[in-house]
């Protein structure tokens, strides 16, 4: 398995706005990529004005797939003036 994780900051007051394209994109995400396993948009209320997602994709191949679809640079574009910061992290399944 291949995880994600992304951290956003988004831009006093824009929450409300924020919150439903990183939804949609989720759900899209998780009905239409076969390979996308997982998708949890996460809030912590100690900090409104970040959003963490935990994705979980078959391989690197799939999250590739995912960056290169028409719903994610349509989500991407249209929440690019939203966030003030964005950190995105991978990390690989360790076999024994």
């Amino acid at each position: 398995m291949y995880a994600v994780t992304v951290q956003f900051v988004i831009q006093d007051q824009k929450m409300d706005t924020f919150l439903p394209l990183v939804m949609e994109n989720a759900e899209i995400s998780l009905t239409k990529e076969e390979h996308c396993h997982r998708f949890d948009v996460l809030t912590d209320p100690g900090c409104p004005d970040e959003v963490f997602l935990y994705e979980l994709y078959t391989d690197s191949a799939a999250f590739a797939h995912h960056l290169a679809s028409d719903h994610f640079n349509a989500f991407a574009q249209a929440t690019a003036p939203l966030v003030t910061e964005k950190q995105v992290r991978t990390y690989r399944q360790v076999r024994a």
